[in-house]
């Protein structure tokens, strides 16, 4: 479309927008074309006695047009607090290797990771039953609404981990939900777009990946915390106690090759390296957590974003 030819249909309003939004946040994108939509829908519906073109060209007048909205909400966008602001720590310092410990991703990640076999086990027992309950009563007259009810339970609680990625993970998520369909639509209208909507499944699959994941995300989250910190602290304790005997031996048949390692951790040298190795350890896994908690948040955009 000629870029100084105003949009005359809705959906050609939106498809502007959604070029002078490009390279914004996806979540950023999604509520700014479900605002736009929902006003010019209303605004449709409010002037039924006028052409499409007529109205959006009073609409462009008073709302403006899909650039000026645009910058509006970059500007809106820039002007909100991020939930981790951008550090002032120049580049090589900002993600240095101990960096990791001062780095507010990092407890976001940390906390999301232990909260996501909640949250995982409550989504994935959700949209099972309501897939079952709505394939099992499809035959009877609830069937229908029960369905209907189950989409739009998956659409809010879509939002809702929404919420909880973007204030976790620092990934811009929508913060609020698309535009509902039209109060004439008849019901196999609303059940035909739902259906159609790649987002109703996407975000159906997110929901039953999360039991998965929640069970690997916390399983690496309190191992990967727990043993390298047991061991740094288990070491520290010797050396301070001059008590070693919390500190692990090998048993095994191996005894004989393994002897000198036995008789080294039990030194004051091999409970330094021991302290060191588990502190190293540890950071370590706060890098992994950082880079779950980023790859996660990449997932989320992909499968909640409704663009």
């Amino acid at each position: 479309m000629n870029p100084d030819r105003q949009p005359e249909t809705v959906k050609a309003y939106l498809e502007a927008l959604r070029r002078a939004l490009k390279g914004a946040p996806a979540g950023l994108i999604a509520d700014a074309l479900a605002d736009a939509e929902e006003h010019l829908d209303n605004e449709m519906r409010q002037n039924e006695n006028r052409t499409e073109p007529e109205v959006l060209a009073s609409v462009i007048e008073t709302y403006g047009t899909p650039e000026e909205i645009a910058e509006e909400y970059r500007s809106m966008e820039a002007s909100i607090t991020s939930p981790f602001p951008k550090s002032e720590q120049p580049e090589e310092r900002r993600f240095g290797f101990f960096n990791v410990l001062s780095d507010p991703r990092t407890y976001g990640a940390l906390l999301y990771m232990l909260l996501s076999i909640v949250t995982g086990t409550f989504y994935f027992t959700w949209t099972v039953t309501g897939l079952s309950l709505s394939v099992g009563f499809f035959i009877l007259i609830i069937g229908i609404p029960f369905a209907l009810l189950f989409i739009g339970s998956v659409r809010v609680l879509s939002l809702i981990e929404g919420r909880i990625v973007e204030g976790l993970l620092g990934v811009r998520m929508p913060r609020r939900l698309p535009p509902a369909t039209a109060a004439e639509e008849t019901i196999g209208t609303k059940i035909k777009d739902a259906l159609i909507d790649v987002r109703t499944w996407s975000s159906m699959l997110y929901l039953l990946l999360m039991l998965p994941l929640g069970v690997v995300y916390f399983t690496i989250a309190v191992t990967g915390i727990a043993v390298p910190l047991g061991i740094a602290g288990g070491a520290i304790y010797g050396l301070v106690t001059n008590d070693v005997s919390h500190v692990f031996r090998m048993d095994s048949a191996t005894d004989y090759e393994l002897s000198w390692f036995n008789h080294f951790v039990h030194t004051a040298p091999g409970l330094i390296v021991l302290a060191l190795g588990g502190l190293i350890v540890f950071f370590i896994v706060l890098h992994v957590v950082r880079g779950i908690g980023w790859i996660h948040g990449r997932i989320a955009e992909a499968l909640l974003v409704r663009l």
